[in-house]
């Protein structure tokens, strides 16, 4: 069976969390896009991790984990973040990279910080991973995938090309010092030599897998408003963020993907630029976001103070709708029981008309929340671990938050540990 987690908003839901519990009972794990500009924060017996490339499985003996054809590998980073799991004594996981995953080079890291550079106050807010320049050039037809590092004749030839059209570029727009065909050449040996232990036809796999009745994961990066489609376009990364590209990022049938666990945080927050309609600001934000997540809401991979807001149903709504979800993760609820009154954003204002349908970016820049206001519980909920054990005001925003986005919440994360999670039946 393959089950899918992804993300309803703007990535940082808490989707790490889900997927390690998961992985309890999964055989193998799957990163099918993006890559290691966000991090997925996991905390267990090992102790508090961030993860970048790996996929959420790592922390267990018996999974397969998988980095997909459809990620941005960036080998260096991928073998730091393998050491730096080994050197606190976790066990080296089983690790598989497709040979049709594609490389993120130095050169797209540089050209990411150039261009963010010559925007100045018009950038994209990209964490300067290389991850857009990447994934120019993999539709460009002009990166370098997995599988050619094993054909040097054809590497020699592409190197020389593609060195030539990037140093047109850096001479004549970013004025940056040119690429030598050297130099990248030798950086793909180098990244072979690495990676060659791990290389294999994952789909191939995964199509065993499938066929014996195993358990996969497919673990999203991200979420639905940060899809380049669909979501707050321009202001988003550059692989789809929905589950139904886990089937070709990961290389699996679309029709095995049979559960798409969406989560959705209990509050709204997100890491860089772009329309957000909940966010709050001043002493209400800094308060909301000290007690955030665990230690406070801060990337996990650029450390960036995340913005925050209140729930959104507009967006989550169609955040769940967009991923095609058949139930959702609610996470850190946990994190409210501070406050006596909780406002959800139920709706936009746009020119004068309430929408609760979720616009296009140029419409969404004039969207105004509309709020409503639900009492709060005024307690700590860490350690319940059943549904009626809740106080009755927490329970009353879960089901409020249920009927407003239209799809059964069955998890609810209250603390950051792997074990902190209600089980809720529906």
């Amino acid at each position: 069976m393959v089950k899918a987690v992804v993300g309803a908003n703007w990535g940082d839901e808490g989707k790490g969390k889900i997927t390690d519990m998961l992985a309890q009972n999964a055989d193998m794990i799957v990163r099918f896009q993006g890559g290691a500009n966000a991090g997925h924060t996991i905390k267990n017996g090992y102790g508090k991790f961030a993860l970048h490339t790996l996929p959420s499985g790592v922390f267990y003996g018996h999974t397969v984990n998988i980095i997909g054809n459809g990620v941005a590998l960036d080998i260096p980073k991928l073998f730091a973040e393998i050491k730096s799991l080994t050197d606190r004594d976790v066990p080296k996981p089983n690790i598989l990279v497709s040979d049709r995953a594609q490389i993120v080079m130095s050169y797209h890291v540089l050209f990411d910080q150039y261009e963010e550079e010559r925007l100045g106050g018009k950038s994209f807010g990209s964490t300067k991973s290389g991850i857009a320049p990447f994934y120019s050039d993999k539709y460009a037809k002009i990166g370098f995938q997995v599988s050619e590092l094993f054909a040097e004749e054809l590497l020699e030839e592409k190197v020389q090309r593609v060195c030539e059209t990037k140093n047109i570029m850096l001479e004549h727009l970013y004025h940056k010092p040119l690429l030598k065909p050297q130099d990248i050449l030798q950086e793909l040996h180098e990244y072979k030599a690495m990676v060659e232990p791990y290389v294999a036809d994952v789909s191939s796999c995964l199509h065993e897998a499938i066929k014996n009745g195993k358990t996969i994961l497919l673990e999203g990066q991200l979420g639905t408003l940060k899809d380049p489609d669909h979501g707050i376009y321009p202001m988003v990364t550059s692989s789809s963020t929905l589950a139904a590209y886990g089937a070709i990022g990961a290389g699996v049938p679309p029709y095995e993907i049979k559960q798409v666990i969406t989560v959705c945080k209990a509050y709204s927050s997100a890491v860089g630029a772009g329309e957000f309609v909940s966010e709050i600001f001043g002493d209400e934000a800094d308060e909301l976001r000290r007690r955030g997540g665990d230690g406070g809401e801060f990337g996990a991979t650029t450390g960036r103070p995340r913005r925050v807001g209140w729930f959104d149903c507009v967006a989550s709504k169609y955040g769940c709708r967009m991923q095609g979800t058949t139930e959702v993760a609610f996470t850190v609820l946990d994190v409210l029981g501070y406050l006596d009154e909780i406002p959800v954003c139920t709706g936009y204002e746009i020119d004068g008309e309430v929408t609760t349908d979720f616009p296009t970016t140029a419409k969404l820049k004039h969207a105004k929340p509309v709020l409503q206001k639900l009492p709060g519980w005024k307690c700590d909920i860490t350690g319940i671990r059943e549904y009626s054990q809740l106080p009755e005001n927490c329970r009353k925003y879960i089901e409020f938050v249920e009927s407003q986005i239209g799809y059964p919440i069955t998890m609810v994360s209250n603390g950051p540990g792997r074990d902190d999670i209600i089980n809720r039946e529906k």
